[in-house]
Order: structure tokens, then C-alpha cells, then sequence
């Protein structure tokens, strides 16, 4: 019997250290906009999102418990609002057909974020012949 105890008491200390690490993890709250250059809201845009470690917002300072990609879809406002995420350095890649990949690195320090992209249309196509 006190072995549960001591077991007990072992797994909810566990997850108060968890739970205070994870409360003290810098988190942000990102939305992205996908639009055309003219402003056109772009529907069903595959948004990637991924945090990197920097030297303000390590690695350390956060448990496993916390997610650092996300893939999701723009909906018809071409808008993607992501869950929480860490702080810091955060890529983010848009592919949406007809339109170039977009890809870049930003630094969010906020508690939220909007970053408007607007992505191009495709280059032409040359050929050598």
C-alpha cells in the first residue's frame, strides 16, 4: 500500500514540474494571412509552420509536451491560426497551387502574431530549344 502512495505522490510531483515548465515556456499565438499580390484572400494553401531554437528562446527552456509544428490548411479568408507555439524563431512555409512556395524565418516575440504573405504567381517557363 505505500508504495502506491509513494507512486502517487511521485507522478503528481511529476506533473506539477511539467505543468510549471510549461507555464513558464514564452508562448505566441500566430495567424497568417495568404493573400495574391492584388489582396485576394488564397483558400486551401497549405500552411507549415516550425519553431526553431535561438538564443533567447532555447530548446531547454520547454518540456516534450510542447508542439513545435504545425501543418494546416488557409481556410476561404485565407487565414490559418495556429495553437500556441514557442517564442522565437518560427519558419514558415505557404504552398498553394498555381502560386510560388513561399518560405522565410521570423522572430516572434509577441504573445500574438498576424503576418500578412502574399505570394506570387509562377515565373514563366523557358526552354533551351
Amino acid at each position: 500500500m505505500q508504495n502506491r502512495g509513494k507512486f502517487a505522490l511521485l507522478c503528481a510531483a511529476i506533473v506539477l514540474v511539467a505543468t510549471a515548465l510549461w507555464a513558464e515556456t514564452p508562448m505566441t499565438t500566430l495567424k497568417i494571412v495568404v493573400k495574391t499580390q492584388t489582396g485576394r484572400p488564397i483558400d486551401r494553401a497549405e500552411v507549415i509552420i516550425q519553431w526553431n531554437a535561438n538564443a533567447k528562446h532555447p530548446r531547454s527552456s520547454f518540456g516534450k509536451n510542447v508542439s513545435t509544428k504545425f501543418e494546416m490548411r488557409s481556410n476561404q479568408e485565407g487565414e490559418a491560426t495556429m495553437p500556441p507555439i514557442p517564442q522565437g524563431n518560427i519558419r514558415v512555409q505557404i504552398n498553394a497551387k498555381g502560386y510560388q512556395t513561399f518560405g522565410n524565418v521570423f522572430a516572434i516575440d509577441e504573445d500574438e502574431k498576424t503576418i500578412e504573405i502574399k505570394l506570387n504567381p509562377p515565373q514563366q517557363q523557358y526552354t533551351s530549344h
